[in-house]
């Protein structure tokens, strides 16, 4: 099996690169990889990093590619390569505003007349899906004329036409650059929506599957591994899953807040029997916790209801005195928020049970990822939000030093970081299998040869044990306590 491996921004881990090399040297060493989040220049642009003015520079407030190179000696580095769009302020997109069709960069930025050339009805245009509230353009004069530029995010992230030319081109001298930083793996950022198809909601389309198997063969060619980012229906996730190397599985993190919250497990038992097994097993990340992935969406039913995602929401907020149905958001034409917008501590607001939810995950096949917040244990971040009026931030708090010091010292992540260690039994490279022992509970277990190792937890009132075999000798280990002595 592969490894283990955190996700972080650079700068909210310590302040900068160097921070975060310490820890991987230090207290994190039993974690394999790591995912910085974009550090590219600026990192605290409107999308916290998401809409780069340079796609292939390391901001110099955090490091340079020479860290990233010494860091990749040691660890797996993922790092993003954002398909959709790039910043209204990256000297390409403010050199085609300025010379318009006589710019070398002309092409680049995909407009309404690209999309629709013989023009686009009512109906067209309102079924394109858009995770934000609004319709995806944004009005830019370019070379002296008013011109409608798509902006499928924000206004300033102005999409990339990934079917012209300078499109390629623009996404392969990020790809170099990615390559000689270290990367050993390529998270192909929001390109779900990157392809733009008249007649359907062009999100996951085939024409969608079509790109991906395309930019899959081109970071192949450099010797990187692709990650796919996608928020689906489940059966598009089974869709993608055997075309790239990695897919997250984010159904697993609504299912277990649904069998906490309801003290039952069969919807886990359902998607364990469908699941791949080339899946990035995530929790909560850098977006919040997702919940929308669990569910039924354009008719087709879900691995939880409607009605049973509406709980995940109403238990969440009252585990969080109200913060997350302030701050989380609800898309253009949903009835529902696609996250929840708060610390996974915080929503589940019991350490066994958070744990028990973290164990689960360490044990499915795949590839386990923890969010530098979740392995702080950290609570929401009520006041940056307050500053800054964006819902994710609750759960994107700026760790200082000393706090991240604090936090090694804790119970909950001390567990967590034990569970890295628990990925290395020799039993992970044998068989995987499971079975429902009772309505709140489950055992996961590997079995390679004489050597095994189980994990049996119960919902209801919140428990759990590991027990491990190793030549013949067991050990038991129990509760969040003895787990973090593993």
């Amino acid at each position: 099996m592969a490894g283990t491996s955190i996700l972080v921004y650079a700068e909210r881990v310590g302040g900068n690169l160097s921070e975060i090399e310490k820890l991987l040297q230090g207290p994190l060493k039993d974690f394999d990889g790591i995912h910085v989040l974009p550090f590219f220049h600026p990192y605290d642009g409107d999308d916290a990093g998401f809409d780069p003015i340079d796609h292939t520079i390391v901001d110099p407030r955090l490091g340079t590619w020479s860290d990233f190179n010494r860091i990749s000696q040691t660890h797996e580095l993922t790092a993003d390569l954002i398909v959709n769009h790039a910043s209204n302020l990256s000297p390409e997109f403010l050199d085609w505003q300025e010379k318009g069709d006589a710019s070398e960069y002309n092409g680049l930025f995909l407009t309404f007349d690209t999309v629709f050339p013989n023009g686009g009805t009512e109906e067209m245009i309102t079924s394109f899906y858009r995770p934000r509230p609004g319709f995806p353009f944004t009005a830019y004069e370019v070379a002296g004329k008013r011109r409608l530029v798509w902006t499928t995010f924000m206004p300033s992230q102005v999409d990339v036409d990934i079917k012209h030319e300078q499109g390629m081109a623009y996404l392969k001298r990020i790809l170099e650059a990615l390559k000689s930083g270290g990367v050993k793996v390529v998270r192909l950022d929001a390109v779900g929506y990157a392809v733009k198809t008249p007649g359907t909601d062009s999100f996951m389309t085939k024409e969608t599957l079509e790109f991906v198997k395309e930019i899959t063969d081109l970071i192949h060619s450099y010797d990187m591994r692709v990650l796919v980012e996608v928020h689906a229906h489940y059966t598009q996730q089974l869709d993608i899953a055997p075309l790239v190397d990695l897919i997250y599985d984010f159904q697993t993190a609504p299912l277990l807040l649904h069998s906490f919250f309801t003290g039952t497990v069969d919807r886990l038992d359902n998607w364990f029997k469908l699941r791949p097994n080339n899946c990035l097993n995530v929790l909560d990340t850098h977006d919040g916790y997702g919940v929308i992935d669990g569910g039924p969406i354009g008719g087709r039913p879900g691995l939880i209801t409607q009605d049973e995602m509406a709980e995940i929401f109403k238990v969440a907020e009252r585990n969080t005195g109200g913060h997350s149905a302030i701050a989380s958001v609800i898309p253009q034409w949903f009835s529902l928020p696609h996250q929840i917008n708060a610390t996974l501590p915080n929503i589940v607001a019991n350490d066994t049970a958070y744990v028990i939810m973290r164990a689960v995950q360490f044990f499915l096949p795949g590839e386990p990822q923890v969010y530098y917040v979740g392995l702080f244990n950290g609570m929401d971040d009520q006041e940056l939000f307050r500053k800054t009026g964006q819902g994710r931030d609750v759960n994107r708090h700026n760790y200082t030093p000393d706090e991240i010091a604090q936090a090694l010292e804790q119970p909950v992540t001390k567990a967590i970081i034990a569970l890295a260690r628990v990925r290395k039994h020799p039993a992970f490279e044998g068989q995987f299998g499971w079975s429902v022992t009772g309505e709140d509970s489950m055992e996961l277990s590997w079995t390679k040869g004489e050597d095994k190792l189980t994990l049996s937890f119960a919902f209801k009132n919140p428990k759990f044990r590991i027990t491990s075999v190793i030549n013949g000798e067991s050990t038991v280990y129990e509760g969040v306590e003895g787990l973090a002595s593993f």
